[in-house]
């Protein structure tokens, strides 16, 4: 089963595998598992350290030290790691479920598209939800050290998941009292000792800690990420609101919509029978240590995380499209048909963008950026080889950093946060500093957004969730006193060189104002 959800998902990727790294990959990922392939450290030092734990960086790591350094080994080990994560839903359903049910979910999960652009990224979400479907497995089948085991696995994995053995430990010890009152839950009255098993991955978790805390003297990650993850997003409002674009996207998020409106109105309908008999549901007991599980990071992750990603949701999805799979079985007898249409829905969304502002990193828009960002500086270094370049990150890290894969030499930079109005009117007074600017769209720009006359909520974005306008190409060369001589565009993004000044001993591309080279 792993080969063939291996081999499948590294056919549907094979025009992924050889994209240059991709925002956070560039900006943390991959640099911090380089210098443990380099120098043998835990702690990176050629970027600040997040104290995110060191499972998948040394998974990285080997991997590269095994098959060379490059985005096709890269992409093909996370590949692995998707695979691996599928074939742990797979057991987890033909277990709690049956095997119907088992090869939906996971033919849904893997279309989906927040999974799918993940499967071949350098992220940590997409590992630590496999290493928790392997670890509600065991849970499931009462084996509660084995299940430790696996979750402490997952918290090496990434910090965050720890929630789910505490979301598990706080289930248990609430199914006495409310099995008393539910017999369905089919619980036995007294909490059983071996259930602090699920507290042991916290030691793990705690020694990474002692051990980051040893050699930076910070516990939780650079002060400035600690500052943008945690203390500036503890706002009642923003909790509410961030509240809510965290049930958006386990439950409605990229089409996701169609599966839980499907299973909802299935829930009015009686259950199905076979031989008189009526059709198995998930064990009531088992589905609410999903909910708990899923309740749990919905909850802590908008009270944390400056950048509300869907990503960061991929340990509980999964557990959603689970449920709902089964319902639909259970109670409609065209199942299967409705799960083909939820699966084309999520085909649609991998290559539609929603008419709302999103990260691009949840379907194949993160390839439009790549590739945006990848010719811009290709003609950039062609034309402007000595340049002094003017930008934002992530295109920073593209041009001083050859081993992303956008260019082949270091290009000297000037960063700036944004290319909002205000960036760029403080840009222009440094003219004298910077020969070139690369301008692009750091946020997608949807068509025609939705609440885009809703002021009340434009402002709560700019306030809690760093939204904010970047001025088109043409725009933003008025303002900096330049000419603008690239533009690319692709739907809802774009890119632009503006060229200051006459570059002495470059080769500078001449070209009529009227014709600009496009793609």
């Amino acid at each position: 089963m792993f080969l063939l959800f291996f081999a499948v998902l590294w056919a549907l990727h094979v025009p992924l595998l050889r994209l240059p790294y991709f925002w956070d990959e560039a900006g943390y990922y991959v640099p911090a598992a380089r210098d443990l392939l380099l120098h043998g450290t835990l702690i990176p030092h050629s970027t600040p350290s997040n104290a995110h734990p060191f499972l998948v960086l040394a998974y990285l790591a080997l991997a590269w030290k095994v098959f060379g350094f490059s985005p096709l080994v890269t992409r093909t080990a996370m590949l692995a790691a998707a695979a691996f994560s599928l074939l742990g839903l797979f057991r987890l359903a033909q277990r709690v479920a049956n095997t119907e049910v088992a090869i939906a979910s996971v033919l849904c999960t893997a279309l989906y598209p927040v999974f799918f652009a993940q499967s071949s990224l350098a992220h940590l979400d997409l590992a630590t939800a496999g290493l928790t479907f392997w670890g509600l497995l065991v849970y499931v089948e009462k084996r509660p050290w084995t299940a430790a085991v696996w979750f402490s696995l997952a918290v090496m994995a990434k910090e965050t998941a720890i929630l789910a053995p505490l979301a598990l430990f706080g289930w248990e010890l609430m199914k006495p009292l409310l099995s008393k009152r539910w017999k369905a839950l089919n619980s036995s009255p007294l909490f059983e000792s071996k259930s602090f098993a699920l507290l042991l991955p916290a030691i793990p978790l705690a020694l990474w800690y002692a051990f980051h805390y040893a050699h930076t003297g910070f516990v939780f990650g650079n002060p400035e990420f600690f500052r943008y993850n945690v203390s500036a997003t503890v706002q009642p409002l923003r909790i509410l609101l961030a509240l809510g674009l965290r049930l958006w996207q386990v439950v409605g998020y990229l089409n996701l919509s169609f599966l839980t409106v499907a299973g909802l109105l299935a829930m009015l309908l009686p259950a199905l029978r076979d031989n008189g008999e009526e059709r198995k549901r998930i064990a009531v007991d088992v589905q609410f240590s999903f909910l708990a599980v899923t309740a749990a990071y919905v909850i802590v992750m908008a009270v944390i995380g400056g950048a509300e990603l869907a990503r960061y949701m991929l340990p509980v999805v999964p557990l959603v499209i689970l449920l709902f799979v089964s319902t639909l079985r259970r109670r409609v007898r065209l199942w299967r048909g409705i799960v083909v249409l939820v699966a084309l829905a999520f085909v649609e969304a991998l290559f539609v963008n929603p008419p709302h502002g999103f990260s691009v990193e949840d379907n194949l828009a993160y390839r439009d950026f790549i590739q945006l960002h990848q010719h811009a500086e290709e003609f950039l270094e062609a034309h402007y080889p000595s340049a002094h370049v003017l930008t934002a990150w992530p295109a920073n890290d593209e041009l001083t950093v050859p081993y992303l894969g956008y260019v082949t030499k270091p290009m000297r930079v000037l960063r700036i946060e944004d290319f909002t109005i205000e960036q760029l009117m403080a840009a222009s007074a440094l003219r004298s500093d910077f020969d070139v600017a690369l301008v692009f769209s750091t946020k997608y720009d949807p068509p025609h957004p939705w609440f885009e006359r809703w002021r009340t909520w434009q402002g709560w974005k700019t306030h809690f969730f760093g939204y904010h306008r970047d001025l088109p190409a043409a725009a933003a060369a008025q303002i900096l006193g330049g000419r603008l001589v690239y533009e690319d565009l692709r739907p809802g993004q774009w890119i632009g060189v503006i060229e200051m000044e006459q570059i002495q001993d470059a080769k500078v591309f001449e070209t009529p104002a009227n014709s600009l080279p496009r793609r």
